[in-house]
């Protein structure tokens, strides 16, 4: 989605953190290694144990991100593009959901700790209940364009972090605790709470041009059909089946944590034709969901 140039953005709290590289399977960034990073993609677990990552203690503060007080900025870097959308999904929470509080967003350089683990391109964005913080490394829609063939556009980057946001909501509504982990499978807890939150950042695309500014100015224009194919696009890219069918497995959905790539699709789609509503992933029976 595109912003409004004039748009204000710079009330925004979203702060950057890191400065250290990770290690990342010796620094080359192979098929297999895409296929730990896209599996790690949307979760609150770290998998750098699998790619030569570390895990200190947690970092605390951040700087504010710098050149991102208009529209006009978030439109011309990933950054504050991400930073900017931090508004706009507060205020669409703060309107949908009674007690709504704001997560952290962390735009991280590099490397940072987490008490979920260490955040990085290698783990993919993703959010930390325990700190109620989402982390994003902005070059990991790189990785998706140069590695599976997607655009990762301006509307996918935001689809991403709606995303996170979603999982956010369902830290304070009680979603995690009522439906813990439960292994892997195509209906099981992980999957329908993936599910869900993609159903959610497609209730919030529909509703994204309501959010305004302080003086009165929507923070994104009406998205285009091809931005909304590339947001499809990338729930695709994240689909169990295509990361297990690009990394040269046999698509097995026994082993499932997040649905397929159709799934993800249509309850994107769900989200975005019935609202928060429609969203309820874990009362539709297996075969439908």
């Amino acid at each position: 989605m595109t912003f409004n140039d004039n748009a204000r953005v710079g009330g925004n709290s979203a702060r950057r953190r890191g400065g250290t590289v990770a290690a990342v399977g010796g620094g080359a960034v192979g098929i297999g290694a895409i296929a730990v990073l896209l599996i790690s993609l949307f979760t609150g677990t770290d998998l750098t144990g699998l790619l030569g990552g570390g895990g200190a203690a947690p970092q605390t503060g951040g700087e504010r991100i710098a050149n991102c007080e208009t529209g006009q900025d978030a439109n011309a870097g990933d950054d504050c593009r991400l930073a900017a959308a931090s508004l706009n999904l507060d205020q669409f929470w703060g309107r949908t959901l009674e007690g709504y509080r704001e997560p952290q967003l962390i735009i991280v350089d590099g490397s940072t700790s987490t008490q979920c683990g260490t955040a990085s391109n290698a783990t993919g964005p993703f959010y930390c209940p325990p700190e109620e913080t989402v982390y994003v490394d902005p070059t990991f829609f790189a990785i998706l364009r140069e590695q599976f063939d997607t655009t990762a556009g301006p509307l996918a980057q935001l689809y991403v972090l709606a995303h996170e946001y979603g999982h956010h909501v369902q830290n304070l509504i009680g979603v995690m605790e009522q439906y813990p982990n439960n292994g892997t499978g195509p209906a099981s807890n992980g999957v329908r709470t993936e599910l869900q939150a993609d159903c959610f950042a497609g209730a919030w695309v529909t509703d994204a041009e309501e959010q305004v500014d302080e003086n009165g100015t929507p923070y994104l224009e009406p998205p285009t059909a091809q931005q909304i194919a590339d947001a499809l696009a990338a729930a695709a890219s994240v689909g169990d089946d295509h990361i297990q069918a690009e990394s040269g497995g046999v698509v097995n959905p026994e082993s499932w944590t997040h649905g397929s790539s159709e799934q993800r699709q249509r309850w994107f789609d769900a989200g975005r034709a019935g609202g928060v509503e429609a969203c309820d992933t874990f009362s539709v029976p297996a075969e439908s969901l």
